[in-house]
């Protein structure tokens, strides 16, 4: 009975912003059941799934899985803000929590929108130009932005990591950085960011830039391997860091940066893996990866999943999805895993072009459940109490 009052309620609300659109096309939002349990005492009490949307599409949109009231709740940033004429925005591209409010990067629209992390309530939004991934540190967003126009490029200009205020939202800082920075991490008073240089194929970039975060100065750039994206730190003080590769000849591996010594800021590659990375996500001693690699000869993609051991560095497992239900997967686009259950979460963007899947699986691997997405879902965030 609570349910169905809920889907009630929700269908006037549905009705309520299509009649504020009516000159637009507006795609609904979408309620359905999940396969578990209410629990009101549950702590994370959701997960934002940011779709990135096709690019020129201006369809980005954020779902959400409500752990509470056991249900998937598609497009909701239109139901929470019926007047955003153009909506979300085109291409989202990472999303995150810092106190109170969400931040997501909408990567060909050049802003970060911010909106209240429980009712995803528009509070304003930062414009950077060609936005990629943001972290926080003390009060202040750091967002990795390639500046220039979305186009290959061979004389593509440098990239820059931009600071901003989380309270009241203004730029306060901006430092250059290598050539088409992604994924950026902060350790200490520093800001490691991995530079692509993928507009500038075949010249690709192959440095950690080193950002000294109070002055916002480059202080270094570590020599790592060509076209980085994602770096995470461990909780033993290493990064790990990922290469695509130039989609060829030289294939996607996984390196290890630690101190030169227990006395220097000074990292270096201490330990380079074979191991073809596309994602990851660190939970405790456990780094979940999975890997889609395109295969020229077979004309086909070769996708791997699997589990490192973060202190030992070794691969202790090379399926960490155990009840062959991966073949239900096309495209594995984001991974995320529960800080308190251990169940997995891996998106699946599909044929790039329609819905996209949400999958959950227990820590062990066993498909639980599985939901319809927006197009291409990308990015999860947990939401608390």
């Amino acid at each position: 009975m609570k349910k169905l009052l809920i889907f009630i309620v929700l269908g006037c609300i549905i009705g309520v912003i299509t009649a504020c659109r009516e000159d637009e096309l507006v795609v609904p939002t979408e309620y359905d059941l999940l396969p578990f349990d209410c629990n009101t005492k549950v702590n994370p009490i959701g997960l934002y799934v940011l779709n990135e949307g096709n690019m020129g599409s201006n369809k980005a949109s954020i779902d959400f899985v409500d752990f509470k009231n056991a249900y998937y709740v598609r497009n909701m940033y239109a139901e929470r803000n019926p007047t955003i004429i153009k909506e979300l925005g085109d291409v989202g591209n990472d999303i995150q929590i810092y106190g109170s409010k969400i931040y997501a990067v909408i990567n060909c629209s050049h802003k970060v929108e911010v909106m209240d992390a429980h009712t995803l309530v528009r509070i304003g939004q930062i414009d950077i130009p060609n936005c990629r991934y943001i972290k926080f540190d003390k009060g202040n967003a750091y967002v990795s932005a390639y500046v220039g126009p979305v186009a290959i490029d061979p004389d593509a200009q440098l990239g820059a990591v931009y600071r901003v205020d989380t309270a009241s939202l203004a730029i306060t800082g901006k430092c250059t950085v290598g050539y088409q920075p992604d994924e950026l991490e902060i350790m200490g008073e520093y800001i490691y960011v991995a530079n692509s240089g993928g507009y500038r194929v075949p010249k690709y970039d192959y440095t950690v830039s080193v950002v000294e975060m109070y002055g916002m100065t480059q202080v270094e750039k570590i020599p790592v391997g060509i076209n980085l994206h994602r770096i995470r730190a461990d909780k033993y003080g290493k990064l790990w860091v990922t290469s695509r590769g130039n989609y060829g000849s030289v294939r996607s591996k996984m390196f290890v940066l630690e101190k030169e010594s227990r006395f220097s800021r000074k990292m270096v590659v201490t330990d380079t893996l074979d191991i073809p990375c596309s994602e990851m996500c660190i939970q405790g001693d456990s780094l979940y990866f999975y890997s889609v690699e395109w295969n020229n000869q077979e004309e086909c993609n070769n996708i791997t999943y699997g589990i490192i051991d973060v202190r030992t560095r070794q691969l202790i497992s090379d399926h960490f999805i155990t009840d062959g239900t991966e073949k239900d997967i096309e495209i594995p686009y984001g991974i995320n895993v529960h800080p308190v259950t251990g169940d997995i979460y891996v998106t699946d963007a599909k044929n790039y072009v329609s819905s996209g899947a949400l999958h959950c699986y227990t820590r062990e691997g066993v498909k639980k459940w599985s939901v319809r997405t927006g197009d291409i879902p990308a990015h999860m965030v947990f939401l608390y109490k």
